[in-house]
């Protein structure tokens, strides 16, 4: 192996899921002998792993404004809906960081809310070096959006865009397009996609359909993400060891679109309902809700854990789970699907996006039709009814283990990065 030094850029230090599997990587590059990095637009924490671009007072000042002035305008220029997008006017440049001009690789992961925008990014060309691009999102090749459901524009050249407020062949969708393709015109890179799901998307994209493409998983600490036992685990939740425990995770309102709640509420609605399901043995967890959110009523005894910011204790309530629930409409590969399955407890979500690539089904979860909460309800009820339950925990642990442990995917990126290393002119 030769030596390597690898920088990632992303927008936050760990806010997201995008920043949260970027961290993992890099540690996991480091723990596999690579010179990693990670160099963010604006840090929140003080995690001395993570580097920012804005230290400074006036760097951060000018990071708030354009990361405020991005978010304030795409609100004001999009509908009332839930859809994230993104105008990409405000950014800044970073060709001229040591770290970014000592790299022999350049890894880009989330660079929105006003850090690299299309001029930004081309500038990356005259570095000379191999650039990899991790698509946590739909955002690189669309006109704006960051999820798109079933919206096809970016299969063309956007326009007409559904989100926003004046839409039209020409509107703000369809200019975003444009200004991307003169910047990947000069911009090489090679993407990373984590999903087979985001892979075929990026196939089908009129901005970047004959890219090269790798499909890489993310990775998640398994020494962290570990199972406890169970029965020890609701103790510490204060739950009845007794109890058969659903879990899910944060949802903003019962009318959220994105995460899918109103089909949880309705799934276990359903499931109440049943025969053979007893309620009072049934106890529903909820973890990162927010006081002020608007939260729905459920049929189930309810425990909301609130926000946790200590991984080991999370690891801990994914154990305390005999099923973990995400209704999401669209996800990449998202990570607390990854985190519940490492922990030993089975997955129950709709079948999209990049989930089928984690959960199989019968095997290590159930993947229930798309959008229908009846086949929601029967996934839960599988699992509720099936008398030997350790065997889907083992499935589910070993599933990680096998195909998203640290090591194997360090050893991917690895593999990617000296065969870009060696196609550089001699």
């Amino acid at each position: 192996m030769i030596d390597l030094k690898v920088v990632h850029l992303n927008t936050y230090d760990g806010n997201g899921g995008a920043g949260r599997a970027c961290l993992r990587l890099s540690d996991a590059l480091k723990a596999n002998g690579i010179d990693s990095k990670v160099l963010v637009y604006y840090k929140f924490g003080q995690n001395p792993k993570i580097d920012t671009f804005s230290k400074s007072p006036l760097q951060k000042a000018k990071a708030v404004y354009n990361i405020l002035s991005e978010r304030y305008f795409a609100k004001w220029l999009s509908k009332s809906v839930k859809t994230p997008f993104s105008l990409q006017w405000f950014g800044r440049s970073v060709i001229n960081h040591p770290d970014v001009k000592n790299a022999d690789i350049i890894h880009l992961h989330w660079i929105n809310h006003g850090f690299l925008n299309p001029r930004f990014l081309a500038q990356l060309d005259e570095l000379e070096k191999p650039i990899v691009w991790t698509f946590h999102d739909s955002n690189a090749f669309t006109g704006g959006c960051h999820v798109r459901y079933g919206c096809e524009h970016f299969h063309q050249q956007c326009g007409h865009c559904p989100i926003l407020k004046i839409s039209g062949k020409d509107d703000i969708s369809h200019k975003t397009w444009v200004r991307k393709q003169k910047a990947y015109t000069r911009l090489n890179f090679h993407i990373v996609a984590p999903s087979q799901w985001m892979a075929a998307s990026v196939k089908f994209s009129s901005l970047l359909g004959t890219r090269k493409t790798t499909v890489i998983p993310n990775t998640i600490e398994t020494k962290i993400f570990k199972p406890y036992v169970k029965s020890e685990a609701k103790k510490v939740l204060k739950i009845n060891p007794d109890k058969f425990v659903l879990m899910s995770g944060f949802m903003p309102s019962k009318n959220d679109k994105h995460k899918g709640t109103p089909y949880l509420v309705e799934a276990l609605e359903i499931l109440s309902r049943r025969s053979g399901i007893h309620k009072e043995n049934i106890e529903l967890v909820i973890f990162g809700n927010k006081e002020n959110a608007e939260m729905p009523e459920f049929p189930f005894k309810t425990t909301f854990l609130g926000t946790i910011n200590k991984d080991d204790h999370l690891a801990k309530c994914y154990s305390a789970a005999d099923a973990f629930i995400t209704p999401s409409l669209e996800d990449n590969l998202p990570n607390t699907v990854m985190e519940s399955l490492s922990c030993a407890t089975p997955v129950i979500a709709f079948t999209t996006g990049g989930i089928p690539d984690m959960v199989k089904h019968l095997q290590n979860g159930y993947l229930a039709k798309y959008q229908n909460a009846e086949d929601l309800a029967n996934g839960i009820e599988w699992l509720y009814q099936r008398p030997n339950k350790e065997e889907i925990q083992k499935a589910a642990r070993l599933s990680i283990l096998t195909d998203f442990s640290e090591e194997v995917i360090a050893a991917e990126h690895i593999h990617l990065y000296e065969t870009l290393i060696d196609l550089l002119p001699k």
